[in-house]
């Protein structure tokens, strides 16, 4: 333990420069095919095997030397359509484009813990699969890896995927058992009226007044049509309409996000998304059309494997650096995917900065990762493998 300790940190300079280049140039999801390009250059350097999976994916094989259980690691490589705001001498070349939520980070520590693990081969009792997925920020590239077979062949036992997470230092972890991160449901309702002069409102039908008074009844789904102690989060993120600000137009569109932790809560939701739409374009004379997206299952973390990674993140943190996350996030991550499938952990590594220079949130403009923790997420990572083909 103490030596995959010592040679991740031997990585550190090699993942900081690669992590450097992923961040410079990032990719959209589903056009990750500079970031897939550089992802298969390593691993032929390393002398792993790998097919290209939905798309821009890329599934990769260490064979261990010794016959045992399979598992698996889940890396997402997409970035987000945010102009960067950091300053950093390595930010994005693309404007528009930004590696916001750590998957850049992602990438590279996953390809430190292949390097590792690859190095340790003819000791593992079994093998390691290694998945870099496209497109976890739109519609869902772990499912279409899954449909691909990246599961099969061998058949993987556990799947482990680690997040970065600002809130907390580098050279922390966070994890719980039990749900870990929420269903989602993408949603859009279109209002549709009849339009008219501003100055003659009774001749027309206000879709831009439904629309107002529905943003804000649909609030009303969290605060008074669910128990308090149970997490849900309805999300309305974008409302367009009319184009002159003497003109009531004839139709607009609102989009959002519906988010829960149980079955029962998401279908209930959805429910009450369409009761509430439709009693106040019936009351404010509109027509509505509510269409509703099945996303990402929620994401819940088996017991032993979650022990398994609190074990290991001992072993390479310390067991005082191995945080108890005491409720789950509201995010969504299409691991969900891959955890309704095998026992999973899906876990937070700390990236914030001793200075407090990473303290700015996922998905915000100025978001940063301290680029130390790379070889101990590399590390974690790679203890954790061995420790599971060991049982």
């Amino acid at each position: 333990m103490e030596h995959i300790r010592q040679s991740a940190l031997s990585l550190a300079p090699g993942l900081r420069e690669l992590f450097f280049t992923l961040h410079q140039y990032p990719e959209l999801g589903n056009q990750e095919r500079q970031t897939a390009a550089l992802v298969r250059r390593r691993l032929e350097e390393l002398g792993i095997e790998y097919v290209p999976s939905a798309g821009t994916g890329t599934a990769a094989l260490i064979r261990g030397g010794r016959p045992g259980k399979t598992v698996g690691f889940r890396a997402d490589m997409d970035a987000l359509p945010i102009t960067e705001e950091t300053g950093l001498p390595y930010a994005s070349r693309r404007p528009g484009v930004m590696h916001a939520c750590g998957h850049d980070f992602h990438t590279a520590a996953l390809l430190g813990a292949a390097q590792l693990l690859q190095e340790r081969r003819e000791t593992l009792a079994g093998h390691v699969k290694l998945f870099f997925q496209p497109d976890e920020e739109g519609d869902g590239g772990a499912e279409r890896m899954i449909a691909a077979g990246c599961m099969e062949n061998p058949a993987v036992d556990a799947m482990l995927c680690c997040h970065v997470e600002s809130g907390i230092p580098a050279g922390t972890l966070s994890v719980r058992s039990g749900p870990i991160c929420a269903a989602s449901n993408p949603f859009t309702v279109t209002l549709r009226g009849r339009g008219t002069h501003g100055a003659k409102p009774h001749l027309g039908s206000d879709v831009i007044a439904a629309g107002a008074q529905l943003v804000t009844a649909l609030q009303t789904i969290s605060s008074r049509r669910t128990d308090p102690t149970e997490p849900v989060v309805v999300t309305v993120g974008s409302f367009h309409s009319g184009a002159a600000g003497n003109v009531l137009p004839e139709e607009a569109v609102l989009a959002g996000i519906l988010r829960t932790m149980s079955g029962g809560a998401r279908e209930r939701v959805k429910e009450d998304l369409r009761a509430i739409t439709a009693g106040i374009a019936a009351a404010m004379g509109v027509e509505a059309e509510v269409r509703i997206t099945e996303s990402y299952p929620c994401c819940a973390n088996d017991p032993a494997v979650t022990e398994l990674v609190r074990r290991a993140a001992a072993e390479i943190l310390g067991p005082e650096n191995v945080l108890e996350m005491g409720e789950p996030s509201l995010g969504a991550d299409d691991f969900g995917y891959f955890a309704n499938l095998v026992p999973s952990c899906y876990y937070y590594i700390g990236v914030g900065c001793a200075d407090g220079g990473c303290a700015f949130p996922n998905h915000n403009p100025r978001f940063a990762a301290d680029p130390a923790a790379l070889p101990q997420a590399a590390a974690v990572a790679a203890q954790a493998a061995v420790d599971f083909l060991k049982e």
